[in-house]
């Protein structure tokens, strides 16, 4: 996986006809539990194996230059502030829906990252203690009810129970090989169950987002990720369960948006949380001795951009 990520600057060097001695930094957006000051990967719920990883060190080595790393979640947040949905915004908390859930949560316009950098990790509120083994090692986590995963495996469950559906259609007459896409594409077909399966993805995510916006009382909800493409036919149901739980006041004042920049928002997150970091570096040299140092991520100012 490393060398993957090697290859990959190698061919955005090549496709963008740049040299590697311009070159200054490289911004890793990473899943899992990471720490952006020591640049240490702790695990990673979906990448088995991965514990403690010194990752910003080996990419350095590997690359001779400075290395970032900050959570992929995190970087997809800064992405939606910098270029995509939130720009303007102050306080808001971006989610994205797809293998499992992933979160960024920003706060006066900076990453909140909590005492090790590994805030943010909302896929892993627990929903339901009774609910289904998540591979953190939880029960009932969000991301086991209202992710794709979830989606498909309880699809599988109720096909092979029985339910007559044209899901299979979609997978090859495999129940193995059902997916959400399946699904989707089987609901946009009129398929009940599949319908149905979908507004139960809805019903769990609403719980989560009532969770976040009573704890946090955002400005703005950003969703990205593969399964918000799905629609109305997934957010409907869940921003009605939200107005439901969540108190009427806070419900009231937040605003959801779809993210903007698609797969892009972690790439250029990553990419501006690297500029950043290095820019503060430049700026503790540069106040050394007078003992200002800048503070850390992002700066407290920025221009307003008007959607």
């Amino acid at each position: 996986m490393i060398q993957s990520i090697l290859n990959s600057v190698d061919r955005v060097l090549e496709q963008a006809a740049f040299s590697p001695p311009s070159l200054q930094a490289v911004g890793v957006g990473a899943p899992g539990l990471s720490n952006p000051e020591t640049g240490v990967l702790f695990t990673s719920p979906n990448l088995p194996g991965w514990r403690d990883v010194p990752l910003m060190e080996i990419i350095e080595e590997k690359l001779g230059k400075r290395a970032f790393l900050i959570n992929d979640a995190n970087a997809a947040a800064l992405g939606e502030l910098y270029f995509g949905a939130a720009r303007g915004a102050r306080n808001f908390i971006y989610i994205t829906i797809s293998t499992g859930i992933g979160g960024g949560i920003v706060i006066d316009e900076k990453i909140y990252t909590g005492t090790l950098g590994i805030a943010g990790e909302v896929g892993h509120m627990t929903i339901n203690d009774q609910g289904p083994l998540c591979n953190c090692g939880n029960r009932g986590c969000w991301e086991t009810l209202a992710s794709g995963t979830a989606l498909a495996r309880e699809a599988r469950r109720q096909i092979k129970e029985g339910a007559v559906t044209t899901i299979l259609e979609y997978a090859g007459r495999d129940v193995e090989k059902v997916t959400a896409e399946g699904i989707h594409k089987a609901a946009q077909g009129g398929d009940g169950l599949a319908r149905s399966l979908i507004e139960r993805t809805g019903y769990y995510l609403g719980v989560g987002l009532a969770n976040l916006i009573n704890v946090f009382n955002p400005e703005l909800i950003v969703i990205g990720g593969g399964l918000s493409n799905i629609g109305d036919m997934l957010l409907q149901p869940a921003f009605q369960e939200a107005g439901r739980r969540a108190f009427k006041q806070s419900y009231g004042a937040v605003r959801f948006a779809q993210a903007e920049l698609g797969r892009n928002s972690g790439v250029l997150g990553a990419a501006a949380f690297a500029r950043r970091e290095m820019e503060r570096d430049s700026k503790t040299l540069a106040t050394r001795g007078s003992r200002k140092f800048a503070s850390h991520g992002f700066p407290r100012k920025r221009r307003e951009v008007k959607r």
